[in-house]
């Protein structure tokens, strides 16, 4: 398993609410993203557990899109198993509170991980393109 997996997906789906009723809004991640040189990629949310690292982040109009080398044999095993969620760390910066969660205006990402049961349902990876499979 030394071939990294290439992964993309969204992280984060604009104008959706979340499990919790937080709803993203388009350009929440602008002032972050322009400000960060990179954003780590972990598995399940784990200081520390590092799956890889993302070559690509950007806002799009769906949300925010990302795409990755996954390098840690542990995870690309879950990958394989079918693990395909994507779930933000972040801090909310500028947040209006809405009647079940928050509108989220502003937020300083902190990290993407690799989930398994995503936060938001829609948070997903979108394609598996290792030359593994490929074949």
């Amino acid at each position: 398993m030394n071939r990294p997996e290439i992964i993309d997906g969204y992280a984060s789906i604009f104008g959706e609410p979340d499990l919790s009723g937080d709803v993203v809004r388009g350009g929440a991640f602008a002032a972050s993203l322009a400000a960060k040189t990179s954003v780590p990629m972990l598995l399940q949310h784990k200081n520390g557990a590092i799956a890889g690292r993302w070559v690509a982040i950007r806002e799009t109009g769906r949300g925010l899109y990302v795409r990755g080398l996954v390098e840690s044999d542990g995870a690309k095993r879950l990958l394989d198993r079918g693990l395909d969620g994507l779930s933000i760390g972040f801090r909310p910066k500028l947040w209006r509170p809405r009647a079940q969660g928050r509108d989220l205006i502003a937020v300083d990402l902190v990290e993407i991980s690799l989930v398994s049961a995503p936060m938001q349902p829609l948070a997903r990876l979108t394609r598996l393109l290792s030359q593994r499979h490929a074949a």
